[in-house]
């Protein structure tokens, strides 16, 4: 069978020689155990439907033994007592782990994922890394400041490990996702407990086993493999975790949410949904604008929160820059992640698949133009044609809703000023695109759209320097930049008295 393209048949699985799966039990105070309850789950590889092996699926007691084990290690080990140096040491060696298993980590999120091989190799696991070696070296950067009091007083602030946390983070990016998350609160002297999807548990167990490896002490990082109603509920309402930070759906935010609020009042930071807009003007390189349009949608086979589902394209160029988008995405190749020529796997899973099939019918139910794709590719595995409606209204459930696969709806607009109001006509606010060579507008439109990253005359323009986070239901909290290192920090005032000092 030969690998497809857009709408041939089923695409070939390549023989590569698949990892060996080392670590499938609970992480929990620099043990690998099996769960309280005995109980395990599969974990399937999206290329097939086939099971890869079976994970121990923990539950709300084994969330509590890790959230002992956290708190253990922050109250009394030694991790929040070392030196910020100290600790960004031990993360360089950490760094240099992941370096040393790229191939086999790439691998593990190929299979739970459907994740590019080949983009695994270069971006997902080397950034990884780099996002370690970045917080290593803020580890000993963390000051407060002293204060200018009004009366005879000496003030300063301290900088302060908020304690044991919860992360929860999802299954389209479980390498960054891990780091993004791990790195910042390792340097700000935390200690933790991750709960990954249950769809990608895998890499997360191997980056826990290298985090024993490179020195991080028993009790400090903990990784809880199971569901989100059982295992992710009991992290969100935990008493004694003191913040949680989350990546996922609106919906499970809310959730989260109202756990964190119902338990202990614990800080929650969210990162959710988004519904991006990609505005495209007359005066763009129109070659390059599709080019963005298409990586905008189908990189990653749509499964990214910032996504440019939304297309709004300025009449003067819309009927030649559709054509290029349709030629673009029927040469846009569907096969095995691990063919180094493919551009696009398998959904994560079959509800997935299913999901955004359910939307493409939405889309031909509501009128949309479905100009290329729209079906499933090959008999096996859950593989998606890249798909492009036109003649889109705001009030499609397409246009509104974050699908999270290969769908982008195409619109037209004449103005700047009807362009910033399509492109904030949604409850979503993470990202959007901007192609244009005006300056002016430039400016005005990136200043006008209520969204947390805007990219012009690029797309995913990502940087472990650069914060990333949304507005309004796409949530609020930064991961990347600094902000997200101070959000695992709180600040602490300290004041004396001063005594017949020449100066206040």
């Amino acid at each position: 069978m030969a690998d497809s393209s857009n709408g041939s048949s089923e695409p070939a699985l390549i023989k590569f020689k698949l990892p060996t799966i080392k670590f499938t039990k609970l992480f929990i105070n620099g043990e690998f155990v099996d769960s309280l309850s005995g109980k395990s789950f599969e974990t399937i590889d999206p290329r097939t439907g086939e099971l890869i092996a079976r994970v121990t699926e923990g539950d709300k007691e084994d969330v509590d033994l890790a959230v002992k084990a956290a708190r253990q290690a922050f109250d009394n080990g030694p991790w929040p007592r070392l030196s910020g140096f100290e600790r960004g040491r031990i993360m360089m060696k950490f760094a240099d782990l992941i370096d040393e298993h790229v191939e086999e980590l790439a691998a593990l999120d190929t299979i739970n994922a459907g994740k590019l091989f080949s983009s695994g190799k270069a971006v997902d696991i080397p950034q990884a890394a780099h996002d370690f070696r970045y917080y290593a070296g803020a580890a000993d950067k963390i000051h407060g400041e002293v204060l200018k009091m009004s009366r005879e007083l000496h003030g300063y602030t301290l900088h302060e490990p908020i304690g044991v946390i919860g992360h929860i983070i999802p299954w389209n990016y479980p390498s960054s996702m891990f780091s993004m998350k791990v790195a910042p609160s390792l340097a700000a002297g935390c200690t933790m407990v991750l709960k990954p999807a249950e769809q990608t548990p895998l890499s997360a167990l191997y980056y826990a086993h290298l985090a024993k490896l490179a020195g991080i002490p028993d009790g400090v990082l903990n990784v809880v493999t199971g569901f989100g109603p059982t295992a992710g509920a009991a992290v969100a309402s935990h008493m004694d975790i003191d913040k949680v930070s989350f990546t996922g759906s609106t919906e499970v935010g809310r959730v989260v949410m109202q756990a964190a609020a119902t338990s202990n009042l614990k800080s929650v930071s969210l990162e959710l949904g988004g519904k991006s807009p990609l505005i495209i003007f007359d005066d763009a390189d129109i070659d390059k604008a599709a080019q963005l349009a298409i990586i905008g949608i189908f990189h990653n086979k749509g499964e990214i929160c910032a996504a440019s589902s939304r297309v709004y394209v300025q009449e003067g160029i819309y009927d030649e820059l559709v054509k290029k988008l349709v030629e673009k995405a029927k040469a846009w190749k569907v096969g095995d992640p691990f063919d180094p020529t493919v551009r696009h796997g398998p959904q994560v899973d079959k509800k997935q698949f299913e999901k955004v099939l359910s939307y493409i019918e939405h889309g031909k139910r509501e009128g949309a133009c479905l100009l290329t794709g729209g079906k499933p590719s090959g008999d096996k595995g859950y593989y998606i044609e890249p798909t492009i409606f036109a003649d889109v209204k705001e009030d499609m459930l397409i246009a509104k809703d974050e699908i999270f696969g290969p769908v982008m709806s195409l619109m037209k607009f004449k103005t700047v000023e009807e362009a910033i109001k399509c492109a904030n006509n949604t409850r979503y606010g993470l990202a959007a695109g901007i192609v244009t060579q005006n300056l002016d507008v430039a400016n005005t439109v990136s200043r006008s759209i209520r969204a947390g990253t805007i990219w012009i005359n690029c797309y995913f323009a990502f940087d472990v320097d650069c914060p990333f986070g949304g507005y309004k239901m796409s949530g609020f909290g930064r991961d990347l930049g600094m902000e997200a290192l101070h959000k695992y920090l709180q600040v602490k005032s300290v004041v004396t008295p001063i005594y017949n000092s020449p100066w206040l």
